[in-house]
């Protein structure tokens, strides 16, 4: 049957009863409150637009999860609920792994394909762009530059994306402690390489032996450690001016709420980098938001596109973070959709605190694949379905849902034909994204990096400081010494810059200086050249 003759059909099939089951099914989701429109229910092989699958706007603060193979249609049903959330004056954060979500600022295309589709759903469909801002990570890529401190990060936080452990932890603490009493700002790495680097000097020794030294091998450990985040490319995203996380929460002139589209194309290849982002941005927004408990609508929700590249070789520190701030936000009014191609991209202790999901055709090629999808079968809710046949059989913009009613209980499951989106289901051009960009409010806040007076300008300057008072000292002593002597023919006599390198005070200082600061100018100036990117 054409697509057309299936219009057709569900259009002449919309004014009969539906069978009982799917009648159970539709009642499900018939439901009093705001919602979001997702699509109509596929029954035995037919659109039925009379039974519209819709998921409460007051639920989507419980999380959920869009997955699917590739091509069947995740990123549309992404950009699906983000439009309807926008006008619904909810802000929207989504994380663009392959630079395909941009197009949501742009108003779409319609065509013989859209108004089919919108048909057969009983959408009434009009092209409609939505407001944006868009982000880059440290200024890599398109986008208005997000950056954050090594202090706001904080010790906790910053051992769980090194993986060190308990120990090394407590001594990473013990750095900041040192930082914060002394006045020194951790604002990029190179701050907190400095003071590790003072700290385990002959200079530095002291002045942590009344609460616990720092062992050089353990300072050893977390320099590697930054040196390996580092080569993530996370250089560039620490540093100021740091990106006030409350931007998102922002809504445009005309009620609807902003998207906040963090442009990832260029990082893609550093899940590291990005999943620390994403980690931060999540405990900022948990720190600074007040408890809400149940909401009429969230006040953010976030979906993270290529969800498995934030897990993938995730440490089980970073894990356990990420499964608490999941947890914990909802109560903030933070919703949290993982957009990947399969159930087990996402780790269990996650899965099982999402409330919507919207499962795309698995495909079932090869062994593995069968066990996946019976492993995605089992993740469902009993139905009337044979779940296994209609997961392979559904079609591009199809999926099977089942989300929270506006009761809290999950609705039955239904294969459904999704809407289309509104907007631009593609990226702008680059011009566009780069005018975009530009002519934002924050751009001109957030541009341009600064790399003020922090902790390693103010530790080298005290090295500096040091080292002049020890030439002082070397030439007073001397000219002591000269005049106490008396004449007498000399051998030739050294000059001053032999006598000072000579004095065993200079040697110390030699040894901790030289190699602080010259290992931390070349960090330095790479990390400068990575932010230039």
């Amino acid at each position: 049957m054409s697509g057309t003759d299936e219009a057709a059909s569900a259009a002449a099939d919309a004014g009969s009863a539906l069978p009982q089951a799917a009648q159970e099914i539709a009642a499900g989701y018939a439901l009093t409150r705001a919602a979001l429109d997702l699509g109509a229910l596929l029954w035995d092989g037919r659109c039925r637009p009379e039974a519209q699958i819709r998921i409460p706007l007051s639920m989507l603060n419980r999380h959920g999860l869009v997955a699917g193979a590739t091509g069947t249609g995740k990123t549309k049903t992404l950009q699906l609920i983000a439009e309807q959330l926008s006008a619904n004056g909810v802000p929207v954060f989504l994380a663009d792994i392959k630079g395909d979500v941009s197009g949501i600022s742009a108003p779409g295309e319609s065509g013989a394909t859209v108004q089919e589709r919108a048909g057969q759903v009983g959408q009434a469909w009009e092209a409609r762009g939505f407001p944006c801002e868009f982000y880059g990570l440290g200024g890599v890529g398109p986008g208005i530059p997000l950056r954050a401190t090594v202090t706001s990060f904080g010790p906790v936080l910053l051992s769980k994306v090194l993986q060190l452990n308990r120990t090394q932890e407590q001594s990473l603490g013990l750095i900041f402690h040192y930082a914060d009493s002394k006045g020194l700002e951790l604002v990029d790495l190179k701050d907190l390489r400095a003071v590790v680097a003072f700290l385990v000097s002959d200079t530095g020794k002291p002045e942590l032996k009344n609460i616990g030294g720092l062992s050089t091998v353990t300072a050893g450990v977390i320099l590697r450690a930054l040196t390996a985040f580092e080569q993530q490319g996370a250089g560039g995203f620490f540093g100021e001016p740091e990106f006030d996380t409350s931007e998102l929460l922002r809504t445009a002139a005309d009620g609807r709420g902003l998207m906040s589209v963090l442009e990832l194309a260029a990082v893609q290849d550093k899940p590291q980098l990005f999943s620390t982002f994403l980690m931060w941005l999540l405990a900022d927004l948990f720190h600074d938001l007040p408890e809400v408990g149940d909401v009429a609508k969230p006040k953010l929700v976030f979906f993270f596109d290529e969800a498995h590249l934030l897990f993938n070789g995730a440490s089980k520190a970073f894990l356990e973070s990420i499964t608490q701030t999941v947890r914990l936000i909802r109560s903030k009014g933070v919703g949290v959709f993982f957009v990947t191609q399969t159930p087990k991209d996402v780790p269990g202790d996650v899965l099982a605190q999402l409330g919507s999901r919207v499962q795309h055709a698995v495909r079932a090629f090869t062994p593995d694949d069968a066990k996946a999808l019976k492993a995605t079968v089992r993740t469902f809710p009993d139905s009337p379905y044979d779940l296994e046949e209609v997961l392979t059989g559904l079609g591009t913009g199809e999926a099977v849902i089942t989300v929270l009613s506006d009761k809290g209980a999950p609705t039955p499951v239904a294969a459904t034909r999704l809407r289309a989106p509104q907007s631009l289901m593609g990226p702008i051009d680059a011009a566009a994204l780069d005018e975009a960009v530009k002519s934002s409010p924050l751009y001109s806040r957030y541009a341009e990096a600064v790399d003020r007076e922090s902790a390693y300008e103010k530790l080298t300057a005290e090295q500096q400081a040091a080292e002049a008072a020890a030439v002082r000292a070397a030439e007073e002593a001397k000219a002591s010494e000269e005049a106490r002597a008396p004449r007498a023919p000399q051998k030739q006599e050294e000059s001053l810059a032999q006598q000072v390198m000579g004095s065993g005070i200079f040697r110390s200082l030699a040894r901790s200086v030289g190699t602080q600061l010259g290992r931390e100018i070349s960090r330095s100036l790479f990390g400068t050249a990575r932010r230039r990117r």
